[in-house]
């Protein structure tokens, strides 16, 4: 069902998303930075005229309850995955404990970047490496990610337009995470990011490789009036939450158990994307998992 939260403006409990945010392993909050990044997320909430649906949202709660940590698996990466956003705790978009601890982790270079990493980190950003990853299931605080990574924008292609492709075929790091410490995973599809942003990158190998080691593309790209590196063309973003998917706690895990989770939450995402193609405008559009 369609989040009883969507009006936008709704401002959190500032008690409670700054506890939260306390414990964020990259703390970096100086002066009014938590008010910035309130501020942000809820202007970019009215831009986009964010819309969340939960498919499920008492399972989700159910998963609260026992003090499991919630991987949302967010798709498609696109030119730049802003709509993670919407998993933002300033928008209390998510129910009870889960809006509370959430988080969005993100390619670590940008947090070696001054400047860049203290916006991110306002709006409620960590680094997506292992370290973190596995931090906060032990510790029960969901987050969201973006599995596809910096692939999916390599394999961006203008000529097939209704192709929306996912890079996840062999992207299984974090289905053996998600055993290790019997963490449910939740498939996540957002609409309508594709024609944000306007981009020229080189097409080379060696631009694929240098993109892979240092976890982004470099390119050039540009959003609203055409300004380089700008904000993205305003688009009626609608992000959908598909149903958990329920994960045991397994020590030793072997690929075989690896590859049947895996299996079961790309079939989950594609029904969901199947679900809300329509309504979404993706009609005549497939998903392409690579």
């Amino acid at each position: 069902m369609e989040n009883p939260r969507n009006c936008p403006g709704h401002i959190p409990n500032s008690n409670s998303s700054r506890n939260s945010m306390a414990r964020l392993e990259w703390n970096y909050f100086p002066g009014k930075g938590f008010f910035v990044g309130r501020w942000m997320m809820q202007e970019a909430e009215k831009y986009f005229g964010l819309k969340t649906i939960i498919e499920d949202e008492e399972d989700l709660m159910s998963h609260a309850k026992q003090n499991k940590a919630v991987i949302f698996a967010f798709n498609p990466h696109d030119m730049l995955p802003y709509a993670v956003f919407a998993f933002s705790p300033f928008l209390r978009r998510l129910p009870d404990k889960i809006n509370d601890d959430a988080a969005c982790l993100m390619s670590s270079a940008i947090f070696n970047v001054p400047f860049l990493r203290q916006v991110y980190s306002w709006a409620s950003a960590l680094p997506v490496d292992k370290r973190t990853f596995m931090g906060r299931l032990k510790r029960g605080e969901s987050f969201a990610f973006v599995p596809g990574g910096v692939q999916e924008v390599i394999m961006l292609d203008p000529a097939n337009p209704d192709d929306v492709i996912l890079f996840l075929q062999n992207r299984k790091g974090f289905i053996k995470l998600a055993l290790s410490t019997g963490s449910p995973i939740v498939p996540v599809f957002g609409f309508n990011l594709d024609g944000s942003y306007g981009y020229w990158f080189p097409k080379h190998p060696y631009i694929e490789k240098l993109a892979r080691t240092i976890g982004f593309l470099p390119l050039i790209f540009w959003g609203r009036w055409f300004i380089p590196f700008g904000i993205p063309n305003p688009r009626r973003i609608s992000v959908v939450i598909g149903p958990a998917i329920d994960v045991p706690k397994i020590d030793e895990t072997d690929q075989e158990v690896i590859d049947k989770y895996h299996a079961i939450f790309l079939n989950e995402l594609e029904e969901l994307f199947e679900r809300h193609k329509t309504e979404a405008g993706y009609g005549s559009r497939k998903l392409k998992i690579i």
